[in-house]
């Protein structure tokens, strides 16, 4: 009997070691695509205003012939190629630094390979496309390769954060945490809040309550914690609370594993006006009394509103001693309830395209 269960525990150990060398290969392999693909992007870069506009077609064509079953060299493939160097390469084009200094030059040069042979190359070829084609420049595109490997996002994942313009919304959030929290917690929890929160995954007629869109974000919990972001565990909605006799309804309470403290999100489907602040702190002082432990950071609160405006947010977040963020919510336009049930479902409209490939 325990023969078997060392054999068990060494089997286990060895199963370990070849997922680990699998995927140390499949890296790799990808490190070697990408390093390839932006080599093939350079060559024709630097021949692109000299043999003409037809470069890539024909190259692509005398390619084929004689690699008949490497795949990655149609004319769409080299184009990719091309713009990938292109891109990374404009922004540090050391030929037009001028007379600068030459440490300049190779500090320069080695973020530019950093970027390529580190960043770039861990993250597959279909992600990188989607970055380096849709980013405005390469701090946005940084932003996106870092998300990308710190969330281990799939492709659909990154193209519904980069539609969302998650770069642009990432802490821009009104809030007083550099007042109410130490550094570094500060900045992380800044980092953390999103300006506008996008819920484009929700539909609602033409009247609708706070109540629906909290039931219709429970629907959706794995939609509404994407979007939220990496770190927050979903604790409850309407969470109850019992102070000094009386009932009292947290809309949504989360746990966030990164900053180890509790977060409550108070919906608000109207402008925000400063009298929410009150009731937020009010709240945030009773989990900080009910439920933290003493090895919790301070509660954090969210106010999610239809409308706000950022100096009046910041006046009424000025002296409030506890940590909180002021953001939209932002919602799919209202359609009649008659128009909606005759538009087509997501499978249909994939269904269709099918048919047409």
């Amino acid at each position: 009997m325990e023969k078997v269960k060392t054999y068990k525990n060494w089997l286990l150990q060895l199963k370990d070691k070849i997922r680990r060398a699998q995927l140390k290969a499949a890296v790799a392999v990808n490190s070697a695509l990408i390093e390839f693909y932006w080599e093939l992007g350079k060559m024709i870069a630097e021949k692109e205003n000299v043999w003409g506009f037809k470069l890539i077609e024909n190259t692509s064509n005398d390619l084929k012939e004689e690699f008949d079953t490497v795949k990655g060299l149609s004319s769409r493939k080299l184009k990719y190629c091309l713009q990938f160097y292109n891109f990374y390469r404009t922004e540090y084009d050391l030929s037009s630094i001028g007379q600068q200094a030459v440490t300049q030059l190779q500090t320069l040069d080695n973020e530019l390979i950093e970027i390529r042979q580190q960043a770039v190359a861990q993250i597959p070829w279909g992600h990188n496309i989607l970055i380096f084609t849709r980013s405005e420049n390469i701090a946005e595109a940084k932003f996106y390769i870092n998300k990308t490997i710190e969330n281990r996002w799939s492709r659909n994942v990154l193209d519904l954060q980069i539609k969302s313009d998650l770069y642009n919304r990432q802490g821009k959030a009104i809030s007083n945490f550099k007042s109410t929290l130490p550094e570094p917690l500060s900045d992380l929890a800044n980092q953390t809040l999103k300006d506008p929160y996008i819920f484009d995954f929700l539909s609602f007629g033409e009247k609708f309550r706070e109540q629906d869109i909290e039931k219709q974000l429970i629907q959706h919990i794995s939609k509404f914690l994407l979007e939220l972001g990496k770190g927050f565990a979903f604790i409850g909605n309407q969470y109850h609370l019992q102070i000094a006799a009386q009932d009292y309804y947290l809309d949504l309470l989360f746990y966030h594993t990164k900053l180890k403290c509790y977060v409550v999100i108070e919906l608000k489907n109207t402008r925000f006006i400063p009298e929410f602040t009150g009731k937020l702190n009010f709240y945030l002082s009773a989990v900080d009394s009910i439920l933290k432990d003493d090895s919790d950071n301070p509660t954090i609160g969210i106010l999610l509103c239809k409308d706000k405006n950022n100096v009046g947010a910041e006046f009424a977040l000025r002296d409030i001693n506890k940590p909180m963020g002021v953001s939209e919510l932002k919602l799919i336009e209202h359609l009649p309830e008659n128009l909606k049930s005759s538009l087509p479902t997501i499978d249909e409209l994939e269904e269709e395209l099918k048919k047409m490939e």
